[in-house]
């Protein structure tokens, strides 16, 4: 059997195959090794799989997950799966090159992420060939949804949103200032995931003339720090991984129009393809 998954930092899709067939398939936690310890890992991977399938009959996992940059970050979810699929060959890859395979298959693109948090890459149809530096949610994360929670937050406390989405708003943060600097700065949780909780607001807004304004100066950061810097931007496809470029598609297409980029697919839910790509791929010929 085969493990594939592919994890953000909100959530984490599973597929189980036997040989060809998907045998099954669940959503965890998201796990970001950034956040997340290799007892958290060990312990989700337990709680969520083993009960469903042997562990020790998995041969083989593919896990593509955010903060998978670098071979320590890396070695720790290796190490935590290791626990629970004590047989399996591993591989843990970042998050980019699933979506630039989920996306682009074996074809050349620009493969963007805008989910909870954002990234992009160029990618040559088989390899990652360029990355500009995503310095996550304190500091970077332009068009993600943490991003967006952070512009509506600020928005609503700095008495900018229209008084009709005020009115709306009030009911997201019955608690106020406190309510939110404490999920914020206190709580003993992800900040970012919190952060992107009010992108629904958003979604659910999105014919406002002011949400699809701020929407869409979101999707502008994010163009003009990332995308605009690969080479070929104006003629490759733009391709896009995740919940906020799905939701947002048409204000996502508006922005990068305006910027005479091509906007490509866009995948919400990137496991799907993970498995077709697999399914193709030297490993998966037994």
């Amino acid at each position: 059997m085969k493990l594939i998954c592919d994890s953000g930092s909100t959530k984490a899709d599973w597929v189980i195959l036997n040989g060809t067939q998907e045998q099954f398939s669940c959503s965890t936690r998201g796990i970001n090794p950034v956040f997340h310890d290799g007892d958290f890992i060990h312990h989700e991977l337990n709680r969520e799989l083993t009960h469903a399938i042997s562990p020790k009959g998995v041969k083989e996992v593919y896990f593509y997950g955010a903060g998978c940059w670098d071979l320590n970050l890396k070695d720790k979810v290796r190490k935590a799966i290791l626990e629970v699929f004590p047989n399996a060959y591993i591989e843990v890859d970042h998050d980019l090159l699933g979506a630039a395979r989920a996306a682009s298959g074996r074809e050349p693109g620009i493969a963007c992420i805008l989910g909870t948090g954002s990234n992009s890459c160029l990618y040559d149809g088989h390899s990652v060939v360029d990355n500009v530096t995503n310095l996550g949610y304190l500091i970077g994360d332009e068009g993600s949804g943490s991003y967006l929670g952070k512009a509506l937050l600020r928005s609503y406390f700095y008495r900018e949103l229209p008084k009709e989405l005020e009115e709306k708003f009030r009911e997201f943060v019955p608690g106020g200032k406190s309510e939110v600097l404490d999920n914020i700065y206190n709580k003993n949780k992800a900040a970012n995931v919190y952060l992107a909780s009010f992108a629904p607001f958003l979604s659910d807004n999105k014919k406002h003339f002011f949400i699809e304004q701020l929407v869409h100066d979101a999707f502008l950061d994010f163009i003009n720090a990332h995308v605009a810097k690969y080479k070929g931007h104006l003629t490759l496809p733009i391709n896009f991984i995740g919940s906020v470029a799905y939701h947002f598609s048409d204000i996502l297409e508006i922005a990068l129009t305006r910027k005479q980029m091509t906007m490509g697919k866009i995948v919400r839910k990137p496991i799907n393809e993970l498995v077709k790509f697999h399914l193709k791929s030297p490993e998966f010929s037994d």
